[in-house]
């Protein structure tokens, strides 16, 4: 089996020395390359060489940016309906690891290649659906290029607060948790369009939802995690299914109280709620767009800001060793 491990050197969670380790342990299995990625979107160039090269698997040993970029390589040419692609594996290094932890592995790096080599001897894989993110025909947004993403989109409040954290970790600081709850709270108390929603919701065949002052797109459960507990904005959502929807309609000091409140006690049974909450699961299809542009991204990656997004949801896009 011919495999590729791309390794993001400044991955926040790992050493050198774990990371010649895990290349030993890989190596010892497998038939390994291992390429290093000197600048943003190397990953995606490596994973798509690896694809047109015939390599069986892909490994990407880095944080959730390193994953999304790796799948975009790989589904260069569209997702993997006949099974000729590399499977993807992951080896979580990233600071949370959203993807990782989603598919149910070890969130140590050690700990989750000694999972990958059980599930390559197990020949254990599944196929996932991912998300699809475009520029809508006819806006100003057309010409944006298309994107995949792995586990969650956000499109106004939440996309600003990671382009604080990404400015802050321009500036020298270490991606923290602690680092995304002050961001938040900054960006909270500075975003004068918070308290009047200008995202619409539409869908085929659907009256528009509007008045959106946050959205958030995810393709899996849970959404995130503050060190070891799970956050769920949309309970529901799976690899297995479309994408879910969480829209806020309001977010002023009492509805960031109480919607802070419920994520912190969300479950895989309850997550945000109320009147000013729009829910919607399972959509194969729908565009987000604002009257003023709007912060956008895509598994914690800040891509500016955007008019106009269109999502599609597509089912068993990728197989994955799990």
């Amino acid at each position: 089996m011919r495999a590729l491990l791309v390794v993001n050197p400044v991955a926040t969670t790992t050493s050198a020395r774990t990371r010649d380790v895990i290349s030993h342990a890989l190596a010892s299995d497998v038939k390994l390359d291992v390429a290093a990625t000197e600048y943003r979107g190397h990953a995606r160039r490596l994973a798509r060489r690896a694809a047109e090269a015939g390599t069986d698997v892909v490994i990407a040993l880095g944080g959730d940016g390193t994953v999304n970029e790796v799948v975009n390589g790989l589904l260069h040419d569209g997702p993997d309906r006949d099974g000729h692609l590399p499977r993807l594996a992951v080896v979580p290094g990233g600071s949370t690891n959203v993807f990782a932890r989603a598919l149910g592995l070890p969130n140590d790096a050690v700990e989750a290649t000694g999972a990958l080599l059980d599930a390559l001897h197990a020949g254990s894989e599944r196929a996932i659906g991912l998300g699809l993110a475009t520029g809508t025909p006819g806006t100003q947004d057309a010409e944006v290029p298309s994107r995949w993403f792995t586990f969650c989109a956000g499109y106004g409040f939440d996309a600003g607060v990671i382009g604080r954290v990404e400015g802050q970790r321009e500036r020298g600081k270490r991606s923290t948790h602690a680092l995304y709850v002050r961001q938040a709270m900054r960006h909270f108390l500075g975003d004068r369009q918070r308290t009047h929603g200008t995202i619409s919701l539409t869908r085929p065949g659907q009256d528009p939802v509007e008045g959106l002052v946050l959205s958030i797109v995810c393709n899996t459960a849970p959404w995130t995690f503050l060190g070891n507990k799970p956050m769920y904005a949309a309970p529901r959502a799976s690899f297995d299914t479309a994408l879910d929807v969480l829209g806020l309609s309001r977010l002023s000091s009492a509805a960031v109280t109480r919607y802070g409140t419920q994520l912190l006690r969300s479950s895989p049974d309850r997550g945000p709620h109320g009147r000013h909450v729009v829910s919607l699961h399972d959509e194969t299809e729908f565009t987000l767009q604002s009257q003023v542009p709007l912060p956008f991204q895509l598994d914690g990656d800040h891509l500016g800001l955007r008019n106009s997004v269109s999502f599609t949801g597509v089912r068993r896009a990728l197989r994955v060793i799990v």
